[in-house]
């Protein structure tokens, strides 16, 4: 029974196919309030003056740092197995998306 009590309850997180297969992103939107960040991912092709939000992701603060933390960990951690990130200088995408938060 001891064992039990120093085992952390494990969460079974399940992954389907469609979700599995992901969603290519190049561009990433943040907006914010008092109570959420919201994560718009685009993908923009180079030419096509129009693009949509493929996904959206909603947070709480606490977990938009969290998330924060973790990308730069991870980033951390690839840059010491395969070298340094470059951030090449790219033109400015202008954001005529027509509404506060990415809308149409």
């Amino acid at each position: 029974m001891e064992d039990n009590k120093n085992k952390e309850p494990q969460l079974n997180i399940e992954l389907d196919q469609e979700i599995a297969e992901g969603t290519y992103s190049n561009l990433a939107i943040i907006n914010h309030s008092v109570s959420e960040f919201i994560v718009d991912f685009i993908n923009i092709m180079p030419g096509v003056p129009k693009a949509k939000v493929k996904s959206r992701i909603i947070l709480t603060p606490q977990h938009a740092k969290r998330l924060s933390k973790a990308l730069a960990d991870n980033i951390r951690k690839f840059e010491q197995n395969n070298g340094e990130i470059k951030d090449y200088e790219q033109p400015p995408i202008p954001m005529n998306f027509g509404g506060t938060t990415g809308e149409a």
